[in-house]
């Protein structure tokens, strides 16, 4: 049994993963920067008290599920999204919802996907993949950041919807819970609502570990890295940066270009050049993050290694935050 749907390649996992579920039910106009942009997922934090992978926790998207949640709620799409304590009970949703012929998400660990190229699996828990049917005792996977369909054993499957650690997936699933017809005058309302919540992330929530700030922040600690860790363990800070900015998804230059990409899509519903212009400046934002990640690699490899190498890549974000407080302000003074 298996649902008949098409696979879409994607930047990012949970946009993915959100165009695919409501394109199958009915909603023609979405896209990946529209999915991306209404769900409000650009975002920063940096979280030092919470290590993973032996390094401070950092994010550059919203919290794993929000996209798909506050996309469909922007949209008035019902969902569906549970949790399991039993895996037995948690298969056997699964395989009710296949055999109803309803396309799912699914929240997993990277680190066992056997169709991952092993530099890629780490002690990742919030990757999103589409569970479209099952054959042979495999159930068929869309991964949206994979060329081509694929499919896992019970057991494989079973062990990344249950990975432990942070994020744990605890088996979750999600899918809109019925077909929808959406208007454009519910996307243009859907769309200045993702613009509002994404200013609001990025400039006004308190604290100084969230959004430009915290970006800055992070410029603030890195100064210190060499000095305060050693050089050695400055280095694997670095790469735990590079790793959340390039490897999770499209990390923090590629989600900068997905935003940018939704400005210039949303100009098509709500007319005004200003988003334009302002599309340009997440478009420098991801080349400068983009940057930042080869001057960090440099380091972490052995090629820089002065605390001026340190500076510059410090440098880089102060550059980054003020670009990006600079965009985001222009986008809240935007009367529609």
């Amino acid at each position: 049994m298996k649902v008949d749907f098409k696979h879409i390649q994607a930047a990012h996992c949970e946009n993915g993963v959100t165009t695919n579920l409501l394109k199958n039910s009915g909603v023609d106009q979405i896209t990946e920067p529209l999915a991306f942009g209404i769900g409000s997922g650009l975002f920063y934090i940096y979280i030092p008290i919470l290590k993973i992978n032996n390094g401070p926790a950092i994010a550059f998207r919203t919290m794993p599920g929000h996209i798909f949640k506050r996309t469909c709620k922007a949209l008035d799409i019902p969902i569906v999204r549970k949790t399991f304590s039993s895996k037995e009970k948690a298969q056997q949703f699964l395989d009710q919802k296949i055999s109803d012929g309803q396309l799912v998400g699914c929240q997993v660990g990277v680190y066992y996907l056997s169709y991952f190229p092993k530099q890629y699996r780490f002690h990742f828990n919030a990757h999103n993949i589409i569970v479209y049917g099952k054959e042979n005792e495999r159930y068929l996977i869309s991964d949206p950041v994979m060329e081509t369909v694929t499919s896992l054993s019970d057991y494989e499957l079973e062990r990344v919807r249950f990975a432990k650690g942070a994020l744990a997936p605890r088996g979750q699933i999600y899918f809109p819970k019925e077909k929808s017809i959406v208007t454009d005058d519910q996307l243009r309302r859907a769309i200045k609502s993702g613009i509002s919540r994404n200013v609001r992330d990025m400039l006004w929530i308190p604290g100084n570990i969230v959004g430009v700030s915290g970006i800055k922040y992070t410029a603030n600690k890195i100064i210190k890295w060499r000095t305060k860790l050693g050089l050695e363990k400055a280095k694997l800070y670095l790469a735990q940066l590079v790793r959340m900015q390039e490897e999770i998804g499209t990390g923090g230059g590629g989600f900068r270009y997905i935003y940018a990409a939704f400005l210039q899509e949303a100009h098509h519903y709500l007319p005004n050049d200003k988003l334009l212009d302002i599309s340009q400046q997440f478009t420098k934002s991801g080349d400068i993050w983009r940057d930042s990640a080869v001057q960090a690699a440099g380091i972490y490899k052995g090629r820089l290694s002065t605390q001026n190498d340190f500076d510059v890549m410090a440098a880089y974000l102060y550059e980054i935050a003020e670009l990006e407080k600079t965009a985001f302000t222009a986008l809240s003074k935007i009367k529609w």
